[in-house]
This record gives structure tokens, sequence and C-alpha cells, in this order.
């Protein structure tokens, strides 16, 4: 068995395990109500995180302003509470008609 094979064999495991403990522990460990919250927050932090770099970032570099009014356009229709469809074809209708007009 080389290197690679062992390696992702030992990631299948850990992460099998990982997820075995969430159901397993469920009920014995009680976590503080502090604890808790800031595990909220944290998620919620890593999603923020996660979209600004998806939305702002293309190869290491700015995306261009195309890109970021699209996320906004998006934003904004399903702040409105817009159907998700809608708010996807409206970030990439907007996208592509500022990327159609020249902005980069």
């Amino acid at each position: 068995m080389n290197a690679t094979v062992a390696m992702i064999l030992a990631l299948a495991v850990g992460t099998y395990a990982f997820r075995l403990v969430g159901p397993v522990l469920h009920g014995r460990v009680e976590l503080p109500p502090r604890v808790q919250e800031l595990l909220a927050a944290g998620a919620v932090v890593l999603l923020v995180a996660l979209l600004a770099t998806g939305a702002l970032t293309e190869g290491g570099g700015f995306a261009g302003w195309a890109r970021p009014a699209g996320v906004l356009a998006g934003a904004a229709l399903a702040w409105r509470r817009a159907p998700f469809v809608v708010v996807v074809l409206g970030a990439a209708a907007t996208t592509a008609v500022l990327r159609a007009a020249g902005v980069a």
C-alpha cells in the first residue's frame, strides 16, 4: 500500500469518526448557552467569508465589478423574499448584462 492510499484511508476513517461523534454524543454532552451562541455566530461568519471570497476573487485576484454587482442583486432579491430561481436568475442576468456592457 503506498502513502497516497494510506492517507486517503486515514482521512476517510477520520471523517467517518468525526461524523459519528455527533449522534453518539447527542444528549450526553451539554454545551453552555454562551458556547452555543458562539458556535452559531461562527457558522454565520464562515458562510459570509466563503461568500465574500467567491464573490470578490477569481484566480487569486479581484474578479471585477460585474460579479459583486450580481451577488448584490441576488442578495437584494433574496431580501425581498423572491423565489430562489428568481434570485439565481436575477444575479446571473445582472452579471451577464454588466459583462456584456464591458464592465469587467
